[in-house]
């Protein structure tokens, strides 16, 4: 199959995946860019979609990676943008983690028992910890929004049970 016509083919998906683009951005300059960036992905890896198989879950599986993707960039940057006609970069700094513990806290252990925590329960606290907002962690993990809250309160409360020891007094 040529690029024109699996270009052709993917467009019949457009719509959904403006929905979709618009549903996860809620902009739709920002949409319209998940779009573009999906089709040209798809593209690039058409190779790797076999005929017959569902494009319509592929092309949906692309977006969201990207737009996961992306707004872990945007996250890790630390970014301000200023929304106004300009749309100025007040400051574009790169934000670096490090892992700053006590001397008197072994970090492998304090990681070994926040790992040892229900698997579900840690998924949904680590998005949390990472930037996702409530409702963001709800559409990827797609479990209603008070599941989301009530496992990353458990997960907050199983870690500080197995942590006891180690908090400030």
């Amino acid at each position: 199959m040529s690029n024109a016509e699996f270009g052709s083919l993917i467009n019949e998906h457009h719509q959904f995946l403006k929905q979709l683009a618009l549903k996860l951005t809620k902009r739709l300059d920002d949409a319209e860019d998940l779009i573009q960036e999906t089709f040209y992905k798809a593209i690039k890896n058409q190779d790797k979609y076999r005929n017959g198989t569902n494009l319509k879950g592929w092309l949906y599986t692309i977006m969201k990676n990207t737009f996961i993707n992306n707004y872990r960039k945007k996250k890790n940057q630390n970014t301000f943008v200023d929304e106004t006609d300009n749309s100025y970069f007040i400051n574009s700094t790169v934000s670096t983690k490090d892992v700053n513990t006590d001397s008197l806290v072994d970090h492998e252990f304090v990681m070994r028992q926040i790992e040892s925590i229900e698997k579900n329960y840690l998924e949904a606290f680590m998005m949390h910890y990472n930037g996702y907002k409530y409702e963001e962690i709800s559409e990827i993990l797609d479990i209603p929004l008070g599941t989301v809250k009530s496992r990353i309160f458990l997960a907050r409360k199983k870690m500080m049970a197995k942590l006891k020891d180690y908090r400030i007094k």
